[in-house]
């Protein structure tokens, strides 16, 4: 699949740019895309919730009436989880909700996601992205330029970048990663995908293709 190359005014350079078809050109894998996004949200979670047991809960423990006569059945004590303020029957402890997934699994999806945007038309690619000074106005500008100002957008770089991180990062559509942090989440998360022609050659590196 060949792409055209804009600038960051939005005017089409004229040159092209080849997408390896070995990997926006496979056959999306809808079910490895799950397994990879479900594993990513995971990894997201802290964990670290925790309600306090009958024996955490603190109180007296006394006992709260006659062992006979009351009418009814012999009370507990007041820590008895079936008590106001006494404690949680197999409530949540903290725990890891992170989970093993294959790298080929992983790696597939991945494709799958990226092969998606490219079916949509929704993958855009610019000669380069530099910024003298961190301005969201300038990050702005380059966004209505690409007609994605509108759209929740995802800016690929072969590497770091800090000016280019800063002036998106009080953009709430706006997410900026390195080509070695690409995460299907991210990819299907996003509407439109600006890449630049370094981190196109990036990819294909970091996909051994």
């Amino acid at each position: 699949m060949e792409l055209s190359v804009y600038n960051i005014k939005g005017e089409d350079t004229g040159r092209k740019v080849l997408l390896n078809d070995a990997i926006f050109g496979v056959e999306p894998n809808d079910h490895a895309i799950y397994l990879d996004v479900k594993q990513y949200l995971a990894n997201q979670r802290q964990g670290t919730h925790k309600a306090k047991a009958r024996s955490e809960i603190a109180g007296s423990t006394r006992k709260l009436g006659r062992q006979k006569g009351g009418g009814g059945a012999r009370p507990g004590d007041i820590k008895s989880p079936v008590r106001v303020g006494g404690g949680r029957i197999f409530g949540p402890v903290p725990r890891d909700y992170s989970f093993k997934l294959n790298k080929k699994v992983k790696q597939l999806a991945r494709k799958s996601a990226l092969a998606y945007k490219a079916q949509g038309n929704e993958i855009v690619v610019v000669d380069s992205l530099q910024f003298e000074a961190p301005k969201t106005k300038n990050m702005v500008a380059v966004l209505g330029a690409l007609k994605a100002e509108c759209k929740k957008t995802l800016i690929i770089l072969p590497s770091a970048n800090k000016n280019v991180y800063l002036s998106a990062k009080n953009l709430e559509r706006v997410n900026v990663i390195t080509a070695s942090e690409l995460n299907t989440y991210s990819i299907m998360n996003a509407k439109a995908v600006i890449m630049t022609e370094e981190a196109v050659a990036a990819v294909d590196q970091i996909f051994n293709v």
